[in-house]
């Protein structure tokens, strides 16, 4: 038996959540270890939508334990709001069920007020990245700038007041250089003092309490958010997000050793988007772009910004597949791509006359790689619903093997629907 990381290995948005419900059904524990409420999950349970964004998927299930990691950078309000949204549908979460760690990092409002005037002042210039302006960069500056209030500040208000001292010291600052008030103390303490009660209850120590579920032999997944693309380190820098999506962070972001990190597994979309801005190597601004957004309904879960889409490009993902360690993927939404008749694949890029085998670190690069296509005839029948591979039509199971082989990792899981069930098993995660 192993334990189960699931990360995206392209630019996030790859179909996560339902993935991550489906595994949980086999977990008795689900972890998110990275970023905030700019990532978003929808899962369609018994024709139910429910849409989360800092709430690990497994707390829709009865009986799972959801656990969010000291690596997430969490809006207190946001995470109420969310809360609340849920009782509206019937699902109870409460400290039975959801534990939160209590050196988490939190988002404040000048994080939020912060990353807006950023992003306004760099759009003005042309140099806007495309945050989505929830305070996510700014709260982990903190954190690494030891300035940050952490959950656990919440249960401990008679030295809360010093910690806020310190980081308005830091932000007033940054507000006067942008012509902007400076924020008052009361302002932050009655701020954090409004939800205090409501998120203290959910505290714990969770490396301890992941360290004794492992020792009890439960089962546990580990839910990336965004993708390996927008990883800090890893992906199309400065196009990135704040934080490592890759792998590794599971442990890290969690307080479980690596050794607890068993299985790997890459979700993987039929063909490519992205949200934002930064390079986009098979990007097709054109029709085939939107027959593909159209067609896998791309907007963003929590934005509702519409997605770039393009054809699947093999260089990338391979290379998600290396610094991930990849086990095998779980490819999603081939419905998409059902009833056209080519189906291209970049299988290398051109770089200034040259053959390349990777996607460079380098931003000018990046933004100067060609894609080099191979194409594949496209089927005419349907995919969506799939449950097995005779269901799928032989062109599409020919595509299936193709990216199998370029990128270097096996389908372990097929999806061809947004509902739950509509999902291929190969090879069980958990059975390592």
């Amino acid at each position: 038996m192993a334990n189960v990381v699931v990360v995206g290995s392209q630019w996030g948005d790859e179909g996560k959540g339902k993935i991550v419900d489906w595994l949980s059904e086999r977990a008795e524990v689900v972890v998110r270890f990275q970023g905030g409420h700019n990532a978003g999950h929808t899962l369609v349970i018994d024709g139910v939508s429910y849409k989360l964004s800092l709430l690990p998927s497994g707390v829709v299930r009865p009986s799972k334990l959801s656990v969010i990691g000291n690596g997430v950078v969490i809006d207190p309000h946001a995470l109420v709001a969310e809360i609340d949204r849920l009782g509206e549908q019937g699902v109870s979460v409460t400290p039975d069920n959801l534990r939160i760690a209590e050196n988490a990092t939190l988002i404040l409002s000048v994080h939020r007020e912060l990353d807006g005037l950023r992003e306004d002042a760099a759009s003005n210039t042309g140099t806007s990245i495309g945050t989505t302006r929830r305070g996510i960069g700014p709260a982990y500056e903190d954190k690494v700038g030891r300035r940050s209030v952490r959950a656990m500040d919440l249960a401990n208000m008679d030295t809360l007041g010093a910690k806020v001292d310190r980081l308005l010291a830091h932000h007033n600052a940054l507000r006067r250089g942008f012509g902007q008030p400076e924020v008052e103390h009361p302002v932050v303490m009655e701020e954090l003092a409004q939800v205090a009660d409501r998120i203290v209850p959910f505290l714990e120590p969770v490396w301890r309490l992941l360290d004794d579920k492992k020792r009890s032999g439960a089962r546990i997944l580990f839910e990336g958010a965004q993708g390996t693309l927008l990883d800090i380190d890893h992906g199309t820098y400065p196009y990135v997000t704040s934080s490592n999506t890759v792998a590794g962070q599971a442990a890290a972001g969690s307080g479980m050793g690596p050794g607890s990190v068993g299985y790997v597994l890459g979700i993987t979309k039929a063909y490519t988007t992205r949200v934002g801005e930064g390079p986009f190597p098979t990007e097709q601004d054109n029709e085939v772009g939107e027959f593909l957004g159209t067609r896998g309904h791309e907007f963003g879960t929590v934005t509702g910004r519409k997605r770039r889409c393009g054809w699947f490009d093999a260089v990338a993902v391979r290379q998600a597949v290396a610094v991930n360690g990849i086990s095998g993927i779980a490819l999603t939404k081939l419905d998409v791509l059902d009833g056209l008749d080519e189906i291209k694949v970049c299988t290398s890029y051109r770089l200034d006359g040259r053959d390349l085998d990777y996607l460079p670190a380098s931003q000018g690069q990046q933004a100067r790689v060609e894609p080099v296509y191979t194409s594949l005839g496209g089927w005419e029948g349907s995919t969506v619903g799939a449950r097995s591979w005779a269901d799928l039509p032989a062109e599409a199971v020919k595509y299936v093997r193709f990216v199998e082989e370029l990128i270097g990792a096996p389908v372990a899981l097929l999806s061809t629907s947004p509902e739950r069930e509509d999902t291929i098993l190969v090879h069980d995660p958990f059975q390592d």
